[in-house]
């Protein structure tokens, strides 16, 4: 959790959490390819469930500076792909199974929507790096809570 600093609208309750255990929300296992041009390195996430305040617990989010698209596939729980280009805001369902794909140029993090782990595997372009600043910058344009009817898109400026 401490190292979601900035990323949950409710900083009191993110720093809550923090003196209550400072849980851990997501882990990350990744493989022995190099992020280098031409090579397809992979990792395996699982985010763990739960809400700080009403949103659901997530990753950092990134962009890539080097615009290319990536791929997402879910391997067990329920979560999703909260996608954001500057303008627009879209979240995408990731079941078991589920291919997400992520298009160039868009920052990207994921979510877990569940009661259970979320795990999924990600394949991204080696040379495409990680701008995990442009979203604390820039924001995603909305926010991912629990509602009644399941996962609520909640907008937010930044």
């Amino acid at each position: 959790m401490s190292d979601l600093e900035g990323l949950f609208a409710d900083g009191d309750a993110w720093a809550a959490a923090i003196d209550d255990g400072d849980p851990v929300v997501y882990t990350v296992a990744s493989s022995l390819v190099p992020e280098t041009d031409r090579e397809l390195p992979q990792s395996i996430t699982t985010i763990e469930p739960g809400t700080t305040a009403g949103e659901f617990w997530m990753t950092k989010g990134h962009q890539h500076p080097d615009h290319q698209g990536e791929i997402y596939l879910g391997l067990r729980g329920r979560g999703g792909l909260l996608l954001f280009d500057g303008t627009e805001t879209r979240f995408l369902e990731i079941t078991p199974d589920t291919i997400g794909y992520i298009p160039p140029g868009w920052a990207h993090r994921s979510i877990n929507v569940g009661d259970e782990p979320y795990s999924f595997l990600a394949v991204y372009p080696g040379g495409a790096g990680h701008d995990y600043g442009w979203v604390l910058e820039h924001g995603m344009g909305k926010r991912v809570h629990a509602g009644d009817d399941g996962p609520t898109l909640v907008g937010f400026t930044r």
